[in-house]
């Protein structure tokens, strides 16, 4: 018999592509289980808000193809604080939910953690587009977002030999430089900055200007976020080549759109397998995929740990772009 009675399952942070299949699939793990489950809206708000359903099969009918997350999320202050932290803990034991599945980023698996230490039964999933969630080769989102991305620079490049002219392609990734790592790898860029790696935009400009000297008519560079805006970079190689490049900010776009097989699946194989850690009576875990492997790691570990950097990715990158 099953450890737990009701699940609800939330989602919360920035949305990203996947989080209808991971919704979907601990609804349908739960209900094949014979455990009840239950959707909050609007993430941790919805929690102290008790904007609280029970869900069935038809609920997630027909949302596996759709990006966003039909449960909707949203930033909430007041759960940041340990009276809001103590009041949705509450929430949850006066309605009889045994356990929660909070899929997100960093700052869901935080508020989860803090449930978690309330006594709640909890279990993350990672659901980010940056690829910056440890102990879990991929999160739930990035291979879209990073698809994403090289179709817009594969357009951009089309228009851009036509007019023999350089580009400079901003991403998302405050701290984590994975969407332009792997996107600019795919896409053949020139360069890619990204906050892991130390780097010089004279050097970088200096060889663009070398290659356009050898026949080259256009070039790629892709920058991370956090690292700076696109518009810096391009002044800068204005600055020292002479080149001017145009600025591309993909923004929102790369959260959008249908999610890839690779992100249903992951999605689906993570959701399925949380659910099951918490029929088996296991909680406070972050589930991921590692070298094809489950994983099931303490959230406080995962929240503290920050995640390797690729870098032999990159030195491949910056191999092939030369």
């Amino acid at each position: 018999m099953s450890a737990v009675k009701k699940i609800a399952v939330l989602t919360s942070g920035g949305d990203s592509q996947g989080m209808n299949a991971a919704v979907r699939a601990v609804v349908r793990s739960a209900l094949f289980r014979g455990i009840e489950v239950y959707g909050i809206q609007r993430g941790f708000q919805g929690l102290l808000n008790e904007d609280i359903r029970e869900m069935d099969l038809r609920s997630v009918g027909d949302i596996i193809q759709r990006g966003g997350t039909i449960l909707q999320t949203a930033r909430c202050k007041e759960f940041m604080t340990e009276e809001g932290q103590q009041r949705g803990a509450d929430i949850l034991r006066q309605k009889g939910i045994d356990s929660l599945i909070v899929i997100g980023g960093d700052g869901s698996y935080q508020g989860a953690n803090k449930l978690s230490k309330l006594g709640i039964k909890t279990m993350c999933l990672p659901g980010t587009i940056d690829n910056d969630i440890s102990f879990t080769d991929f999160t739930i989102g990035f291979d879209t977002a990073v698809s994403i991305v090289v179709d817009a620079i594969n357009k951009l490049r089309d228009t851009m030999t036509s007019h023999e002219r350089s580009s400079v392609v901003e991403v998302m990734g405050r701290h984590c430089g994975d969407i332009a790592l792997y996107a600019g790898l795919a896409s053949g860029a020139e360069a890619i900055l990204v906050p892991e790696v130390p780097f010089d935009v004279k050097e970088i400009a200096l060889r663009m200007k070398d290659n356009f000297n050898k026949g080259k008519r256009h070039g790629i560079v892709v920058v991370a976020e956090g690292v700076c805006t696109g518009q810096t970079v391009a002044e800068k190689i204005t600055e020292y080549s002479g080149i001017e490049p145009r600025v591309t900010v993909l923004g929102h776009i790369q959260r959008g759109g249908t999610p890839t097989h690779n992100d249903r699946i992951l999605a689906s194989r993570l959701a399925d397998h949380a659910v099951q850690l918490l029929s088996d009576g296991v909680s406070g875990k972050g589930v991921g995929l590692m070298k094809g492997q489950f994983v099931a790691t303490d959230i406080e570990k995962v929240i503290s740990t920050k995640k390797d950097f690729n870098i032999d990715l990159y030195n491949l990158a910056l191999r092939l772009s030369q």
